[in-house]
C-alpha cells in the first residue's frame, strides 16, 4: 500500500511481483528503497548487473539506482522519499545520509540470520496494518517503524561488514565522502576537490581509505563516473559525445580514454554490445 501526507511525504510497504515494475520505477523525487528477498534465490538487476539474493537477504537502493525487477518471484519492498523519513534530522548512522544507502561503495546486501528473521517479520505485519490506519498518529507511527527497521538493519549491516571495527568518526569521514561523491560526480573528478569540501588534507583521506575500506577514495569518484557512463550508453539515446560533457569530460577523446582504460573496450563498443 502506498502513503502520501499532506507535505509531499511518500511511502510504499508491499510484495512485489515481476509485474510490478510500476512500483519500482514511479517517479518521485528523492527516494531510497528496500529489496527483502523472503523466499527462493531471486534475481534482481541493478544498473544491468545481476545480483542473486538468497532467502531473507535485504538490500538496500537510492533513487540513482536503475533497478528491473522482471526475473523476480516475490519480493517485500519499502520505499520512501526524504520528505517522509529525512526531513527531521535523524541520526546519521540510520538516516538517508547513512551507512545502508551512502556509507559503502559496493552493494549494501545483508543477511538476516535466525533471531533477526522473526524481528523482520513482526515489523512488517505492524507496517502493513499502520499503513492501512488512517488517523492522525498515522505519519509519526510509520516513521517511528521506518526507523525501528533501519535502526535494525543498520547494526546487523555492521556487525557483517567491516565498519564494526573502523572508530566512529573515521566511518562518518567515509560514509560523508561517499555521499558527496554521489552528489558532485559529474562536476568532480579528483580527490583533492572533495579533500577541500570535507576540509581536509587529500592526503588524509588516501591515508584512511587504504587502511579502513577496500576502495581508494580515487576508485570510488572512477567508479560512479564508470557506472553512469554505461547507464546513458545502455539506457538513454544520448550521443558518446554528449555523455562525455554531461559526464564532466572536456572532450570525447578524454572520456573515451577513461573509458576504455576501465571497461577494456572502447564507448562505441560498449554501446554497439549492448544494443
Amino acid at each position: 500500500m502506498e502513503f502520501f501526507g499532506n507535505h509531499d511525504e511518500y511511502l510504499i510497504v508491499s510484495t512485489l511481483d515481476k509485474f510490478d515494475t510500476d512500483k519500482v520505477n514511479k517517479n518521485i523525487e528523492t527516494t531510497l528503497s528496500v529489496y527483502w528477498n523472503k523466499i527462493n534465490e531471486t534475481i534482481i538487476y541493478v544498473d544491468g548487473i545481476q545480483y542473486v539474493l538468497k532467502p531473507n537477504q535485504l538490500v538496500f537502493l537510492t533513487e540513482f539506482h536503475k533497478v528491473d525487477i522482471s526475473k523476480i518471484e516475490e519480493i517485500n519492498f519499502i520505499k520512501f522519499n526524504r520528505n517522509f523519513y529525512c526531513i527531521d534530522n535523524h541520526d546519521s548512522q540510520v538516516g538517508c545520509k547513512g551507512i545502508l544507502f551512502f556509507g559503502a561503495s559496493q552493494m549494501p546486501i545483508l543477511t538476516l540470520e535466525n533471531e533477526n528473521i522473526k524481528k523482520f517479520e513482526i515489523l512488517w505485519n505492524v507496517f502493513e496494518s499502520e499503513i492501512s490506519h488512517k488517523d492522525d498518529f498515522q505519519v509519526e507511527m510509520l516513521q517511528m517503524l521506518l526507523k525501528r527497521f533501519l535502526i535494525l538493519s543498520t547494526r546487523i549491516f555492521r556487525l557483517q561488514n567491516k565498519y564494526h571495527t573502523i572508530q566512529e568518526t573515521k566511518v562518518d569521514t567515509i560514509r560523508n565522502y561517499n555521499f558527496l561523491v554521489e552528489v558532485h560526480y559529474k562536476t568532480k573528478h579528483s580527490v583533492v576537490q572533495y579533500a577541500e569540501l570535507m576540509n581536509k588534507p587529500a592526503k588524509s583521506l588516501t591515508n584512511l581509505f587504504a587502511i579502513n575500506f577496500n576502495k581508494s577514495p580515487l576508485k570510488i569518484i572512477q567508479d560512479r563516473i564508470l557506472l553512469e557512463a554505461k547507464r546513458y550508453l545502455i539506457y538513454s539515446d544520448r550521443t558518446i559525445k554528449e555523455t562525455s560533457f554531461e559526464l564532466g569530460f572536456d572532450d570525447m577523446q578524454s572520456f573515451s580514454r577513461f573509458f576504455k582504460n576501465k571497461e577494456g573496450i572502447s564507448p562505441k563498443e560498449f554501446k554497439n554490445l549492448h544494443k
